[in-house]
């Protein structure tokens, strides 16, 4: 078995890799994102909020180590022992590869010189990876690992359309060839509870996820958000109900159970800003959710005698 979350969680796996607890420290980049800046748009993906995907990152200082430090102090709150505790420098907010290779080449290679940082993750745009940033990447992985974390969300273009990702499935699949090639892991996001998305549809998406070279995905629930265009048009009633946490639990055990053994699944809900939050409100209670998925999957276990997305 994978262990007490029956299923292959990134906890599992680093602990396979390190022997070890390893923690994201998020970081800030001082990037923009094309959607943002008018080279495709100015008004972002539909349920991005101001802070590009990036809330629980730190501030941007140009100063990344001062960034790391900050951020260690942050999970240093929550543990009782840091001694042995390793960390994965996440830039997060918005497009982490959106910008002059200078400046990556500084901030990528400042992160992986600090002494505690095992991991390099990079969340971007399949759009924003061209041959001089795959290069870097490629140096850089060859001194540490490194993740890239591509925003797909789904793989229904009406669905794109709506929510404004920017590029089509075509340009996605692209750039997973790329980086596998060239040695990359790349984590795939996707969101959960799109409008307009049956639980089919989102079946689908973890059926065409699942033939392709990569390494991790992160399942993440669609969170509504004040001062998003999505939040605005849930505050004038043009949609559906979001997701019931009964609903959202069924949907998210049904996704893992279509996915191979071998991926990592790095997140099966996410945390939404409280102060932003508009619905679904019980995802605020993260742990209640972690322990729903977790219990229904054990009573399913008990009925189907499996693992899920497990060999067993």
């Amino acid at each position: 078995m994978w262990d007490q979350k029956r299923y292959h969680s990134l906890d599992y796996e680093m602990k396979q890799l390190f022997g070890r607890k390893i923690y994201k420290l998020s970081l800030n980049g001082g990037m923009t994102c094309p959607n943002r800046d008018g080279t495709l748009d100015t008004r972002g993906c539909i349920f991005c909020s101001e802070g590009g995907s990036g809330d629980f990152a730190t501030g941007f200082r140009s100063d990344i180590t001062e960034q790391i430090e900050e951020a260690k102090l942050m999970v240093a709150a929550k543990l009782v022992n840091t001694e042995h505790v390793g960390y994965i420098a996440y830039f997060q907010a918005y497009t982490n590869t959106y910008a002059p290779l200078d400046h990556l080449r500084s901030i990528f290679f400042e992160a992986i010189n600090h002494p505690d940082i095992v991991i390099l993750s990079i969340a971007t745009r399949p759009d924003c990876i061209n041959d001089e940033v795959l290069a870097l990447l490629k140096e850089l992985n060859q001194i540490i690992p490194v993740w890239i974390e591509l925003g797909l969300q789904t793989i229904h273009e009406r669905t794109a359309d709506f929510i404004r990702r920017g590029y089509p499935l075509m340009v996605f699949d692209e750039c997973v060839r790329s980086l596998h090639e060239s040695g990359i892991s790349v984590i795939v996001h996707c969101i959960l509870g799109l409008p307009k998305e049956s639980k089919h549809d989102m079946l689908k998406t973890m059926e065409y996820i699942s033939t392709l070279p990569i390494q991790g995905i992160k399942l993440q629930l669609l969170h509504i958000l004040k001062g998003t265009d999505l939040g605005q048009l849930y505050e004038e009633g043009c949609l559906n109900e979001a997701l019931s946490l009964d609903a959202y639990v069924d949907i998210v055990i049904s996704c893992i159970e279509h996915l191979p053994a071998e991926l990592v699944i790095h997140r099966i809900t996410g945390d939404g800003p409280k102060n932003l939050l508009l619905a679904p409100q019980w995802s605020s209670n993260k742990k209640l959710v972690l322990n729903r998925i977790h219990s229904q999957m054990k009573e399913r276990d008990a009925y189907q005698g499996k693992y899920y997305n497990s060999p067993i």
